[in-house]
């Protein structure tokens, strides 16, 4: 078998000018990073701004197991199966970060022949996205030391600096550090940490900005510190909001890429789904939706995380919602959320099957209750059984869900043919689409609408820090935002050993965090960490290169 960069490594790849053709794109409206790679100009929306968006499907998945669910694959492979049928389509998908392409996951561009091409660029760098954000982000963190340094002016309390810095790598040992050390001349010594750059607010900044205008107001509204009488300090008050923004006049511009069939694919933007909003940015969706008259495009990890922030804030911001939901199940993982251990997962056993399809099910309720149609795709293993497959179709008919079994990864677009026709069906289905709460409610009942009505949870507490960053956030007015949920994505509560469908729990914050420019209210819950760790054995340990600059074990 393959491997997906040998597959990737043996595609035909097309000029990059030839995909903006499709889509209607002139020469002057892309600025190509090499043969295969482009940014799009920001005057071509112009151009577009006035033509009807095109219909919007958004992939998303039940939680993530060890045995592997495949949602970006099945993105692509849907966007391809559209493509088969004829369609003007376009996918729309995040950029991968380096921290977990060294760490645990390898790649993400999708999988085996429904992958976006070219793949080792998209995984390395790609058109320096995430160079510019941390660039930027650490720009922002010198000039904030340097004015303590230079007198401090603003009398920001040193022990109250909230703006970290940030690496696109998995590194442990940098997330509490203590700088300025050395001297008088070398700074202000003080306690501080790392965080990994798609944690960054910059990075929801992008993804979350209309344009360059836009994107320099919300850079200047970043709270950055605290003086010592507890007031707000915003980035703006430190006057490099235009340098920061100058560092983004690329970055801003989605990328334009293919998949292995040579369906156009918008990738731009990054957020990690557990610790922030897990969207690609608003503008590639924008675009994609102008050009394209259908737009596939995905939310990190389950529904409970990424769709839940698609929907109740990137389409708060956009304007937009999608039209259709497609939920990416395998049975091999509802075996082990029916408790299945994952050597286990070859055999048949429908009590494990029956109890797991509790997660799935438990999905569509919540895509049902934003007033959406769902469809499950039911990724396809040689192992799953005809007996396997009409138990879980009847589950999810009976909650009035399509099924469709999807072979994109062995076959691409022709693996995902009934999958897209199945979508094209329930597109046409009456919607009713409406946010989980409303911007105007307290934090706390924001927060409680979430985890009782998308986590099944009984309630929420606070800690006591919590409670006290509560009634800050409150004092400072900046209560009336969205909130950003960070938790497991493994499981519907905050403990990522809970898996199937948990009941009888609480939801505990353990901090809320003020993203005044991203424009919403972090909650942090049981152990995330915004600067993971490598495991034992990193994916890095895989990977070489050889004299001819062919790439190994990427993935």
């Amino acid at each position: 078998m393959k491997t997906d960069v040998e597959i990737a490594q043996e595609a035909v790849i097309r000029p990059i000018g030839e995909i903006a053709e499709k889509l209607g794109l002139t020469n002057d409206e892309i600025e190509q990073y090499g043969k295969y790679k482009a940014k799009i100009t920001l005057s071509a929306f112009e151009r577009v701004k006035e033509k009807k968006n095109g219909k919007l499907i958004l992939v998303t998945a039940i939680n993530p197991t060890s045995a592997g669910e495949g949602k970006t694959t099945t993105s692509v492979g849907l966007a391809d199966a559209l493509h088969v049928l004829g369609k003007n389509v376009a996918v729309a998908l995040r950029e991968p970060s380096l921290g977990p392409c060294f760490g645990m996951k390898g790649g993400a561009a999708g999988g085996g022949y429904a992958q976006v091409v070219p793949m080792e660029d998209i995984n390395l760098h790609f058109t320096g996205d995430f160079h510019a954000i941390t660039t930027a982000h650490n720009l922002l963190a010198a000039v904030i030391d340097n004015h303590i340094q230079q007198g401090n002016a603003l009398d920001i309390d040193v022990r109250r600096i909230v703006w970290k810095r940030v690496l696109d790598l998995n590194d442990r040992a940098l997330r509490h550090v203590v700088i300025g050390m050395g001297g008088k001349a070398h700074g202000v010594p003080r306690e501080t940490g790392f965080d990994i750059t798609v944690a960054s607010e910059m990075m929801a900044i992008l993804c979350l900005s209309s344009g360059l205008e836009d994107m320099k107001e919300r850079l200047g509204k970043i709270v950055v510190a605290y003086d010592r009488s507890g007031r707000a300090i915003r980035a703006s008050e430190l006057n490099v909001t235009g340098a920061l923004t100058l560092l983004f006049k690329d970055a801003i511009k989605p990328n334009l890429v293919q998949t292995l069939e040579g369906t156009p694919a918008f990738i731009h933007g990054g957020p990690f789904a557990n610790i922030a909003h897990g969207c690609n940015s608003v503008m590639a969706t924008k675009f994609a939706l102008k050009f394209a008259d259908y737009v596939v495009t995905e939310a990190g990890f389950g529904a409970d995380l990424g769709a839940e922030k698609f929907l109740d804030i990137k389409c708060r911001f956009a304007g937009f919602n999608p039209d259709a939901v497609v939920i990416v199940a395998t049975v091999r993982a509802l075996k082990m959320h029916g408790g299945l251990g994952k050597k286990e997962l070859d055999k048949i056993d429908m009590e494990a099957l029956k109890k797991g399809m509790a997660n799935l099910t438990k999905h569509i309720e919540n895509i049902q209750a934003f007033g959406l149609p769902a469809v499950v795709a039911l990724n396809a293993f040689p192992t799953d059984t005809p007996e396997e497959i009409v138990l879980v179709e009847k589950m999810c008919n009976d909650m009035g869900a399509e099924v469709a079994l999807s072979e994109v990864w062995a076959k691409g677009g022709e693996g995902g043919v009934e999958l897209a026709k199945k979508v094209e069906a329930a597109i046409e289905k009456p919607k009713n689409f409406k946010f989980m709460y409303d911007v105007n409610q307290t934090i706390p009942e924001k927060i409680g609408a979430i985890a009782k009505n998308i986590y099944g949870a009984d309630g929420v507490v606070f800690t006591a820090d919590a409670k006290k960053q509560l009634k800050e956030i409150e004092d400072l007015g900046f209560d009336k935002m969205p909130v950003c949920m960070a938790k497991t994505q493994y499981s519907l509560s905050d403990d990522e050993t809970k898996v199937g469908r948990p009941s009888g729990f609480n939801i505990t914050v353990r901090e809320l965090k003020i993203s005044a420019g991203a424009g919403f209210i972090v909650a942090l819950t049981g152990n995330i960490l915004t600067m993971p760790g490598l495991p034992k054995k990193p994916a890095a340990e895989n990977m070489d290169i050889d004299e001819k600059g062919i790439i190994t074990g990427l993935f």
